[in-house]
């Protein structure tokens, strides 16, 4: 009853005015929508290719179509049908290795009609949906090994599919959507360190012998502090170093020639400045150049000039933060924290298991869209074709991010009703 009285107290009444819209997200989300278009605009309209804009504002009013249909389903639709889309998205994930379409040496678009719809997408919110639906069992605990390990074959099934694309980029997301989720299902944290820390080793042995070894006495500073059985501390401290120092054997004898090139352009964008290293100088340029209040809509150098190949997709963000500076890159950031900060509040109130995982998985793959995407304009991160949720060009990315927010919508809304009477 103590529970129910401060919920009441959090998310208001009907007596106070209190909607079953959470306009906060609304507005961020509408906003995101906004900022995108007027970007791809700018981008394109004076290079001759306003297709992009036209297509874009398409499909947001689809996306919105679609996010206000899914506002309205019950939830236990959406529950009975989960185990089916994520079937079907598995499908569709297969049916893209023998009749998928190749764009840019990736087999991972399908063709309906006059469109393609990258199943990736797709897969993410039905794979979601899959994984909520087993931790809305009754007994599922993610601090063991076995229901976490459930958890990961759910993951494991798309990302294996997406790999034989190959589409490294989207792999990756299925990934980050998982530790999101363990985080939020009460997974135990030192089983969730011993699985993060072998990646970041690995990572930074790409930096150099001394940056692996000023990681690696972290890693095992960190171990100990964990306190677990000597065995078990070991263990987690030797996959770091297996993996640190099993790195530079991967990337000359594993990776493929364009892969090395990517991470030789992260170490040092300038070491072909004119070629591989092209487009992060000039998106890091971009955003540089804004300055504090930017240089004014469709008047940035780098964006007019086009020195960024396809910037209304993967480098989007170099368009506001040079037409609007600091303050238009501070936005941008902004609506995209104060969104999945937001997402992770209504997770916490909505008591629902099924609909709290949902939401707080959905606020995981954008944070990592954003983390990703944003380091990838600025330099910091490899070019792996991430877009910045709601802004990049891209029809299936749009509809799927408006598809989420109307789940989040759906479940804010049932949550109201039920504490309002």
């Amino acid at each position: 009853m103590a529970q129910t009285s401060y919920l009441g107290e959090r998310i208001g009444s009907k007596r106070e005015g209190a909607s079953v819209v959470d306009w906060f997200s609304l507005f961020c989300v509408l906003l995101l929508c906004a900022i995108g278009l007027a970007s791809i605009y700018s981008a394109t309209v004076n290079a001759g290719m306003p297709t992009y804009f036209a297509r874009q504002g398409a499909f947001t009013l689809v996306g919105l179509v679609i996010m206000v249909g899914i506002i309205y389903i019950p939830t236990r639709w959406l529950e009975v049908a989960s185990p089916f889309l994520y079937g079907i998205s598995l499908a569709l994930l297969g049916a893209v290795l023998f009749i998928g379409k190749t764009v840019n040496g990736q087999k991972n678009w399908l063709p309906l009609g006059p469109v393609t719809f990258q199943p990736s997408e797709v897969a993410k919110v039905c794979t979601l949906m899959a994984i909520a639906l087993f931790m809305a069992r009754p007994n599922v605990n993610l601090h063991t090994i076995r229901d976490l390990f459930t958890v990961f074959l759910y993951i494991a099934a798309p990302v294996g599919l997406i790999i034989l694309e190959p589409d490294y980029g989207s792999a990756t997301v299925f990934i980050g959507m998982f530790l999101g989720i363990a985080l939020w299902g009460g997974a135990d944290l030192f089983l969730l360190y011993a699985l993060i820390t072998p990646p970041l080793a690995a990572v930074a042995a790409l930096f150099g012998q001394q940056t692996l070894i000023v990681a690696l006495v972290l890693i095992s500073l960190g171990a100990f502090a964990f306190r677990r059985t000597i065995i078990v501390t070991a263990v987690v401290i030797s996959l770091s170093i297996g993996a640190g120092y099993g790195m530079p054997w991967v990337v000359n004898n594993v990776l493929k020639p364009y892969q090395k090139t990517r991470i030789e352009i992260l170490l040092d964008p300038n070491k072909d400045p004119r070629g591989q290293g092209y487009n992060v100088v000039q998106s890091k340029m971009a955003v540089g150049s804004g300055g504090l209040w930017g240089r004014g809509f469709q008047q940035g150098t780098q964006t007019q000039l086009r020195y960024i190949p396809k910037q209304w997709t993967d480098f989007i963000y170099c368009v506001p933060t040079e037409e609007f500076g600091f303050v238009g890159g501070t936005l941008v950031l902004a609506l995209l924290a104060g969104l999945c900060m937001r997402l992770v509040r209504i997770a916490e109130l909505v008591q629902r298991r099924f609909e709290s995982t949902i939401i707080a998985g959905i606020a995981a793959i954008w944070t990592y869209h954003t983390f990703v995407n944003i380091g990838m304009a600025l330099g910091l991160l490899p070019v792996i074709g991430i877009p910045l949720p709601f802004m990049s060009a891209g029809g299936t990315s749009l509809v799927i991010n408006l598809a989420m927010l109307g789940l989040v919508m759906n479940f804010f809304r049932q949550m109201r009703r039920r504490y309002d009477g």
